[in-house]
């Protein structure tokens, strides 16, 4: 029974110091002022959804843009993905992002036409919090971390899963290397909500 009590109370002071420390690198890695709201425009995306790990994200990337040639689709601006789980809390065969490339309104004629995973739909026009992740930064969590505590700091409420849009390097396979922006759909909180 005590030694239950001691490995509870170690896990405890684990858990805790795990929290400071990710605090104090979030405090660190993103200087709060550089988070700001930015209204997306209504667009149409061709996308997939891959699930999997990380690191095979570029095959299916590959398809999608092989999708997009093979059905005469163009794409009119940068890759992003949406992360629709947590990582902390499934594992890594578990994980479901959904690869968006912005494409031309005419392509929403193919919707249902493209297969399980892959379709082409028009999203609704929406307000975000956007954050840099720099070129050399392999650990995007402290980002996270600070983005979170800001929209709840500032009197936002997350609607939506967060998406990374690649500014730099997307198609290089290299994470640490890409430069992109992190942005999470929010609303703002009113006093009638």
């Amino acid at each position: 029974m005590n030694r239950l009590k001691t490995l509870s109370l170690l896990l405890a002071i684990l858990i805790l110091v795990v929290i400071v420390t990710a605090g104090i690198s979030a405090e660190q890695t993103t200087n709060k002022s550089d988070i700001t709201t930015r209204q997306l425009e209504s667009e149409t995306v061709l996308y997939t959804i891959h699930r999997g790990s990380y690191e095979k994200l570029g095959k299916t990337i590959g398809s999608l843009y092989a999708q997009a040639v093979k059905s005469k689709i163009w794409p009119r601006g940068q890759l992003y993905c949406v992360y629709l789980n947590n990582p902390e809390y499934v594992s890594s065969e578990h994980y479901l992002i959904e690869i968006r490339i912005p494409v031309d309104k005419e392509a929403s004629n193919l919707t249902g036409t493209l297969g399980e995973m892959t379709d082409v739909k028009t999203l609704p026009a929406l307000e975000v919090a956007v954050v840099i992740k720099p070129a050399g930064q392999a650990d995007p969590d402290s980002i996270y971390v600070n983005l979170y505590k800001w929209i709840l700091k500032e009197g936002y409420v997350v609607i939506e899963s967060p998406c990374e849009k690649f500014l730099s390097d997307a198609m290089s396979g290299n994470y640490a290397q890409m430069k992109s922006e992190i942005m999470i759909p929010i609303k703002k909180i009113s006093s009638k909500d």
